[in-house]
This record gives C-alpha cells, structure tokens and sequence, in this order.
C-alpha cells in the first residue's frame, strides 16, 4: 500500500524552518549591531552628562535624567574647532577633486590607449600597493620638507592626490564598457577626452561616487600625516583638534566636552555614509564585476 504524501505539511514544515532560521539570523545580526553601536552611544551619552555629573558616576550609568549642551559650546569655545573644521574642510575638498582628475585620467591611460609598456607599467604601478605605509609617509615627509612645503595646505595635499587603488577600481569598470562603443565612438571623429567626458564618466558614474566618498572619508580621518607634516595650529585638522583636546588640561579633565567634539567631528561623516551607503555599495559591486 503506498503511502500518500501530504505536500502541505511539509509546505508547512519548510516555513517553520524558514522563519525559525530568519529569526535566528536577525537576532544574532541586531546583537551585534548592539555591540558596534554601543560605543557611539556611549560617546553620544557622556557628551551630554555635566562635568558634575560624570565625575560624581563611581558607577558609570548608561542614562542620564539631566542631560545638557554646554560640552558642545565649551568644545568650540575652549579651542579653535571651527577653524579646524575649515582647515579639514578645504583640504578634503581639494584632495578630492585633484585625485578625482588624476586617478580618471590614468585609468582611461590604462583601460584604452595602447602604449608600449602599457601592461609593465600598469604591473609596477600595482605592486607599489605592495610598499609599507610607513616608508612611503617617510618619503613624503623628507620631499616635503625639502620643498619647504611644512606648515600649508599643498604640503597638506600633495601626497594624497592619487591611490593605486582606486585607478584599479576605475579602470576595471572603465573596462566593463564594451570596446565596440569606443571603436565606434573613434570612427564617428571623437577624441579621447570627449569620449572619456561623455560615455565613460557617465557610465562610470556609481564608482566615481563611491571613490569620492571614500576619498572624503579617508580624508576626513587623517590623522599621521597632518601630525608630521604640521605643528601650526593654524593649519591644524579635525583629527589633529581631538588630540589638541585630548593633550591639554581641558580635554585631560573634562571628558564629557572632549566626547562632545568627537561626536560633531563624526557626525559629517556618519550622515555622508547613511545618504550614499546604496552608491558605495554599488559602485565598489560593479568595480568588481567583469562582464
């Protein structure tokens, strides 16, 4: 006698499963976002707490019933944190929009033109990523010296307007782009830089997003080589501002305005990857997509 299978209840048995294994899955990804998020809670929560407040906490609170917003006033008021979000502020952007003209010009070099040496080049060029940071900071920091570059913006700048890889990234998409439309672009009595204006930079644009932040980010956050290569504080950036904080009896003292300008300081860069957080993860899928 055969036995009759009952398809619905293994329908039934599969989504059990299913919801089983999802709750499993979100459960375990909601604690860990608990555990990387904590710390910017807390820093968002001593920032708020008077000086009074967090020295009196023998047993620190993950609360506060009285918070308040002078840490932020005092963080602007006691050191010169404007000024080095100006500072920071012109220096990203000028970082970013030379190193956007360079790396697009050499990718185009690499993906399209045909030279001798073309592919020997393009292999040195790779293995520099190979090179210590160290040495290469080193370096920068000898030739700028000897240029008497310290203590302005071009020595702030120059070491920072190209990265291998990110001419990488640009020239595997640039590659993406069927040879066809170029040939056919050529024929039609297009020059290099037009076609490279109008088809390539247009195709290419979520990559080209997704460098540009990046480069905002990377930026934003440097902290070495401004150390090196400045100690005017005129010239000083956000990163540089935080250690200025950290080092004198302000900062050593009262924690709280300390962590209040550590949260303006990330708060740029926190809003910059929420509203571009769908570009960077398309253009760095399609950067590494062949075909």
């Amino acid at each position: 006698m055969e036995r009759k299978i009952d398809y619905n209840l293994i329908e039934k048995r599969a989504k059990v499963r299913s919801k089983i294994a999802s709750g499993i899955t979100y459960g375990l990804l909601g604690f860990w976002a608990l555990i990387v998020l904590f710390p910017f809670y807390w820093m968002v929560l001593t920032s708020v707490k008077s000086y009074s407040a967090y020295t009196s906490e023998y047993v620190p609170k993950f609360f506060t019933l009285t918070p308040t917003f002078q840490n932020y006033v005092d963080a602007f008021t006691e050191v010169q944190l404007g000024k080095y979000f100006l500072n920071t502020a012109i220096f990203t952007l000028a970082t970013t929009a030379i190193m956007l003209v360079v790396i697009v010009l050499a990718a185009f070099a690499f993906a399209r033109l045909d030279f001798k040496g073309k592919n020997a080049a393009f292999v040195i060029f790779l293995s520099l990523m190979m090179i210590p940071n160290e040495l290469v900071i080193i370096t920068n920091f000898v030739t700028i010296t000897n240029m008497d570059l310290r203590n302005t913006f071009t020595g702030l700048i120059l070491p920072s307007v190209t990265s291998v890889f990110y001419i990488y990234l640009l020239k595997e998409n640039f590659e993406q782009i069927p040879d066809n439309l170029y040939y056919a672009a050529k024929v039609d009595g297009t020059s290099d830089f037009k076609y490279l204006r109008r088809v390539l930079i247009p195709i290419s644009k979520p990559t080209l997003v997704t460098v540009t932040i990046l480069k905002v980010i990377e930026c934003w956050n440097s902290y070495v080589w401004p150390r090196l290569i400045t100690d005017n504080p005129e010239y000083y950036l956000v990163s540089n501002g935080i250690q200025e904080i950290r080092e004198n009896g302000f900062g050593r003292e009262n924690i709280p305005a300390m962590m209040a300008a550590v949260v303006v300081i990330s708060i740029p860069l926190i809003v910059l990857f929420l509203v571009f957080r769908n570009k960077i993860m398309e253009g760095v899928s399609r950067g590494g997509t062949k075909g």
